[in-house]
């Protein structure tokens, strides 16, 4: 992350900050922030969703033998991440939170492991399954990549009169 911006932290700190708050505008969609965060976070969300446009149908059928209950081998069908979205999502899980899901008010907890049983990275999996075939579509329709996020201006912060702005997902 190479910025001329320091937002008024350490490089450690900073660095955090924009890939926490990249983590948190990937996962709800929205983020209220100042508008020199904003504009810091949206160049990495827009990174990690051209990552995953570029990469999410990159995927391997691999047949493996199993043996069941009865001793029987039989053969089952796996999807497997190809190479090359195997190294995009390994990118972003080394930059990005990886933020739980939550259990919904009224779901039991049985039903809440039985959903996410199979999810151990639930950020990672909404990019690859949500975001990146919604973009490509919108770039195959639009015919041009990127502008993923669009920022809206609020009033200035009451106590220090810093910018305030809406960082959303398009």
């Amino acid at each position: 992350m190479a910025s001329n911006r320091k937002l008024g932290k350490r490089t450690d700190q900073r660095v955090q900050l924009v890939y926490s708050q990249a983590s948190a505008l990937l996962w709800y969609g929205k983020l209220t922030t100042t508008l020199e965060r904003a504009k810091e976070v949206r160049k990495v969300a827009e990174k990690m969703i051209t990552l995953a446009i570029r990469t999410y149908d990159d995927v391997v059928e691999v047949q493996k033998a199993k043996t069941n209950l009865k001793n029987e081998k039989i053969m089952v069908d796996f999807v497997n991440d190809g190479p090359r979205k195997l190294a995009a999502r390994r990118r972003m899980l080394a930059d990005l939170q990886n933020i739980p899901e939550l259990q919904g008010d009224k779901e039991k907890k049985a039903a809440y492991k039985a959903r996410t049983k199979d999810i151990k990275c639930p950020l990672i999996e909404k990019i690859f399954r949500v975001h990146a075939p919604k973009y490509d579509a919108r770039a195959k329709e639009l015919g041009q990549g990127g502008g993923y996020t669009r920022i809206l201006k609020l009033s200035n912060r009451r106590g220090d009169d810093a910018k305030e702005v809406i960082l959303e997902l398009v």
